[in-house]
Parts: structure tokens; C-alpha cells; sequence
């Protein structure tokens, strides 16, 4: 159970970022990002998510954010 929300967590984090990037806000898919970083962060370290999987999220989108007009 504390699992699941905690992962339920780290998933509408990531969801938040995208829809702000489908949005075509720019700024505010940068705060969504900055606000899910530190979450992807956390789940890294209580081992909910493998190191690997959590730098792809991150890295994939920065990438996305950076290739907004």
C-alpha cells in the first residue's frame, strides 16, 4: 500500500510535466519539471526505481521541454 501511492505519485508527476508540454506553456512545463525532479529523485532512493529508469524520464523530458518553440 505505501508503495502504490508512493508510486502513484511518481507517476502523475510525470503526467503533469507532459500534459504542460502538450500544452505549448513552456514556463510551465519547466515548473512541473523542476517540481518532478526532486520526486523522480526520492523514488531513486528508496529504490522504487531503478537509477536507469528515472535518469530516462529525466532526460527524455528536458529534451522535450528544450524542443518547444
Amino acid at each position: 500500500m505505501h508503495n502504490a501511492s508512493r508510486k502513484s505519485l511518481f507517476r502523475s508527476r510525470l503526467k503533469l510535466v507532459v500534459k504542460a508540454i502538450e500544452s505549448g506553456d513552456k514556463e510551465a512545463a519547466k515548473a512541473a519539471y523542476s517540481a518532478a525532479v526532486p520526486i523522480i529523485d526520492r523514488m531513486v532512493k528508496t529504490a522504487l526505481v531503478h537509477k536507469n529508469k528515472a535518469a530516462r524520464h529525466k532526460s527524455r523530458l528536458d529534451a522535450r521541454i528544450k524542443a518547444m518553440a
